[in-house]
């Protein structure tokens, strides 16, 4: 199999470049160097695309600009590189017969933070996209884009990451429950979207497995830690004896029912892995 990997000196390109199997060739493109990365370049450069895309089978389309650069970056670079970089790498794929196409989104379009509501969201791949900002706005751009360009020939998979970046610990764990994913099974998500049998487009939340049910949702919103002695009961004690805030509201849960039955999706790394002091970072 030969793979194309845009964003690969980033933590999830770079992941997802290091879980691939040894006999794959491999093509990692981005802007700045990095430990996977075999071709630095502009992914909107149509010329350098015509060189790296043929006999390509699957493109894993990671690069974007993402929520840190909000504010720091303008609107017209936001949707340069995040939805007309997508095009061109989509126009590339079909010229070239790319068999699939991998599209790295964020479970960010879901809009959880400002939504009106009494009660955490149970945040299905059914939920309406609820943009925040032009992070978001752009990343559903680029979705539309990938969706019309779907076929049976070229099949496309979105997946709606969770969080998978570094953050204090105890962020990390207490996310790890219903918003928080890590690196390595973000990892195994992709390489399982670039070989399952699916429809010629398809959208899955990629997120850690919660303890939580549907039926939690209006206490985690007012008493979390009352469904996590009942759900999690070691997880307080934990949390204590590191000297560690406990949050006090959980306000959505991120479902991913859907990957694990289509994609066979089973996240093996959760708040123990926090708590042991082992997660996993970039690099």
């Amino acid at each position: 199999m030969k793979v194309l990997i845009t964003g690969s000196s980033g933590s999830i390109g770079a992941a997802v470049a290091r879980a691939l199997p040894a006999d794959t060739q491999r093509t990692g493109l981005d802007l700045v160097a990095g430990a996977e990365t075999t071709h630095r370049g502009d992914i909107g450069d149509s010329k350098l695309l015509t060189r790296l895309m043929p006999g390509v089978d699957v493109v894993f389309h990671i690069a974007a600009l993402h929520a840190p650069h909000v504010g720091r970056r303008s609107e017209a670079d936001f949707r340069r590189i995040n939805i007309d970089t997508t095009s061109a790498l989509l126009e590339a794929a079909l010229a070239a017969k790319v068999r699939r196409f991998v599209f790295t989104s964020t479970t960010s379009v879901y809009g959880c933070t400002t939504r009106a509501r009494s009660e955490a969201i149970w945040v299905t791949e059914e939920l309406p996209p609820n943009p925040e900002d032009i992070y978001d706005v752009t990343k559903l751009g680029a979705e539309d884009l990938c969706r019309r360009a779907s076929s049976p020939d070229l099949k496309v998979v979105v997946l709606r990451v969770a969080r998978c970046f570094p953050e204090p610990p105890y962020l990390m764990a207490f996310y790890r429950l219903y918003r928080g994913v890590d690196l390595r099974d973000t990892a195994r998500a992709h390489l399982l979207a670039a070989g399952a049998t699916l429809k010629s487009y398809s959208v899955f939340n990629v997120s850690a497995e919660s303890p939580f049910l549907k039926s939690d949702c209006q206490l985690l919103w007012t008493n979390p830690w009352k469904v996590i002695d009942q759900r999690a009961n070691w997880l307080r004690r934990a949390f204590e004896d590191r000297h560690w805030p406990r949050p006090q509201r959980i306000d959505r849960v991120y479902v991913i029912e859907r990957a694990k039955k289509e994609l066979g999706y089973r996240p093996e790394y959760g708040v123990g892995d926090i708590l042991s002091g082992r997660p996993s970072l970039p690099g």
